[in-house]
């Protein structure tokens, strides 16, 4: 007994030795002391906008090295327990021991996924836009019921959400939402709920009870910071402001604050209406309107790679990434990886992990195929 957890603890410290390299952990290391030591510079608070982005950087990189370096050492605590349980001949602690070890797994394993966000715009802010589909009450609905199943699962990952705008649905549900989301690797955890997702259910809005299929939107764009330069022209932008609206509860502003940017040349439209400056409204909507221009130029460059790894130039932009049966049966499958599960209510109400790393495995996967002549 006691050789098999020896055996299984030694491969934990053999899959962290590689998931070090994997995250660069010394490169951290030495980018965490240079920052510190700009830190103690005297000026370093002149530039409170700067002194803040590089806080987030230095939050950013202590959490690709605590996470390694904590796990390191519960490992050889373990190791010791063990040892010790051995050599006195103690099974009273076996127990504790599996529970160590079950606990060590299911680090390692969470780690293993934080390696497969190698993307430098993984650890990014996430901007996440969300809409229903045609369909009306029902489609509103179904967005209101992914918003809260991607706020769910921001709060499982302790990640600070802020809604810069928000328009209820006449009767249930919602119009659109927009969301910002930061924490360590916000970006890459939730761009795999980027896409159409599709609901099948018997619609509680139907007086005959007769089964619905709804659709809604989720784009999720990592937020663009000044590093990447993105030329936005004031004569290709129109302006509007409004008054703030929310959720219920939300304290709303009297005063017609809120802002909407139009990019003419795109037809892109980005409110925000969380501040109540509207010149603050204006610069935040202009990062959420510079994020979307980005995103457009990425796609059309995946769509390039994806034309020359697949033989083809034809790229479903719109089709469908997930759906969600509630009836007659209950199922979640993803169709790009073919992830699925009959666990909705879970799903549901955040917990998003299976789809996550599914995503992120099938999609090194995708870059890793070579191009078709």
């Amino acid at each position: 007994m006691y050789e098999d957890q020896l055996e299984r603890l030694h491969e934990f410290e053999s899959r962290l030795s590689e998931l070090r390299k994997c995250l660069n952990v010394d490169s951290a290391k030495v980018e965490i002391a240079r920052i510190e030591a700009a830190i103690s510079d005297a000026n370093f608070w002149d530039d409170a906008e700067a002194a803040q982005k590089t806080m987030q950087q230095l939050k950013a990189l202590r959490s690709v090295v605590e996470a390694p370096d904590r796990l390191a050492q519960e490992i050889e605590d373990a190791i010791i327990l063990t040892e010790m349980s051995e050599a006195e001949s103690d099974d009273s602690m076996s127990e504790e021991i599996a529970g160590l070890l079950d606990s060590i797994q299911r680090q390692i394993d969470k780690l293993e996924l934080t390696s497969l966000l190698s993307d430098p715009m993984d650890n990014k802010k996430a901007i996440v836009n969300i809409h229903p589909g045609a369909g009306g009450t029902e489609s509103c609905d179904w967005a209101g019921m992914l918003y809260r199943m991607i706020v769910r699962f921001c709060e499982r990952q302790d990640y600070n959400v802020e809604l810069m705008d928000y328009q209820p649905g006449e009767e249930a549900g919602m119009k659109s939402a927009t969301l910002t989301v930061e924490g360590p690797f916000a970006y890459g955890n939730l761009k795999s709920e980027d896409g159409v997702h599709r609901l099948v259910r018997i619609s509680p809005f139907d007086a005959n009870s007769r089964r619905h299929t709804s659709f809604a939107a989720v784009q999720v764009l990592p937020e663009v910071d000044d590093s990447i330069e993105i030329e936005v022209r004031e004569e290709d932008l129109k302006m509007d402001v409004f008054r703030s609206s929310g959720p219920g509860g939300q304290k709303v502003n009297k005063t017609s604050s809120a802002v909407r940017l139009t990019h003419l040349p795109t037809g892109i439209v980005v409110a925000c209406q969380i501040e109540r400056s509207q010149h603050r409204n204006r610069d935040t909507a202009m990062q959420l309107l510079k994020a979307q221009l980005y995103n457009i130029e990425i796609k059309k460059r995946e769509a390039d790679a994806a034309a020359l790894r697949d033989g083809q130039m034809d790229v479903a932009w719109g089709s469908q990434i997930r759906s969600y049966v509630l009836h007659p049966y209950q199922m979640i499958k993803d169709h790009r990886t073919e992830a699925e599960t009959s666990s909705v209510d879970r799903v549901l109400d955040g917990d998003l992990d299976m789809f996550v790393e599914s995503y992120l495995k099938w999609s090194l996967g995708r870059k890793a195929e070579p191009a078709k002549e």
